[in-house]
């Protein structure tokens, strides 16, 4: 990696920022559970629920324009939505909770993945991640996540990480794992929640991820930015995209008679 980019440290002010701000999040996430909202996101608008339903894949800033500034730091918060023709809640689910394949779902973002353990629908995982644009960044990541199931066809997740490490010289072997909340700084924090529901001969997926990256001093600018705006988003894509792609039926062969 080039060391044009200085190293930083997670501050006590900036985690209590993005604390305060996943408090608020997870009101909203509570009031759709508990019917106080609509339960999928893309239902609030009709415009956003018929693009969903033509299996066009949305995502947008919850809010706003801009990812919210803290204290040192920048909070991401996108949501995604598409829709699964075809599938099964059960088969989602089956496909989203297989940890130890999650490295071949969704590569090549997911560079090696683990289920930790599990109790109930409580899963703890380990992923490795490979952030990449303009320089790459290695990412040794442990989450804890929850499942909860509403009915028959509605489900949800919730899933934090708890460690987030860089890795310098990945699968190498001089390779070094940093202590958590040191190095670049382009992933600090990562919680998610998703929303399923069967419907119409498919599944809705939807995800809402938020992130905790640095933020861009004014001299990187142009290294920086493009780093924390556009990953966000892209990783929210191509993992509902993935997602999509492993559960639907591959293209018939044409027919050449």
């Amino acid at each position: 990696m080039s060391h044009t980019v200085e190293t930083v440290q997670l501050k006590p002010d900036t985690l209590i920022a993005f604390d305060d701000y996943i408090r608020q999040a997870e009101t909203s996430v509570s009031q759709s559970l508990s019917g106080g909202l609509p339960f999928l996101w893309s239902d609030r608008d009709p415009g956003r629920a018929r693009k969903v339903s033509e299996g066009l894949a949305l995502s947008q800033l919850w809010q706003g324009k801009r990812p919210v500034n803290v204290p040192d730091g920048m909070i991401h918060d996108w949501i995604g939505a598409l829709r699964i023709a075809g599938a099964t809640l059960g088969q989602v689910l089956t496909l989203i909770q297989d940890y130890d394949n999650h490295k071949l779902v969704y590569k090549p973002e997911v560079l090696d993945s683990k289920l930790v353990s599990r109790t109930g629908d409580d899963f703890r995982i380990f992923l490795r991640l490979m952030k990449k644009k303009i320089i790459t960044v290695i990412l040794d990541t442990d989450h804890d996540v929850h499942y909860g199931l509403l009915d028959p066809a509605r489900a949800w997740c919730r899933s934090a990480t708890t460690r987030i490490a860089e890795v310098d010289d990945a699968g190498k072997p001089s390779e070094k794992i940093s202590a958590p909340d040191t190095g670049y700084g382009f992933l600090w924090r990562l919680n998610s929640y998703w929303s399923f529901q069967e419907r119409d001969s498919g599944v809705i997926v939807e995800c809402r991820a938020i992130s905790l990256t640095r933020n861009i001093p004014k001299a990187l600018k142009w290294i920086i930015e493009p780093i924390v705006d556009k990953l966000p988003r892209e990783s929210l894509r191509a993992t509902l995209e993935a997602t999509r792609r492993a559960l639907s039926p591959p293209p018939a062969p044409a027919n050449n008679l």
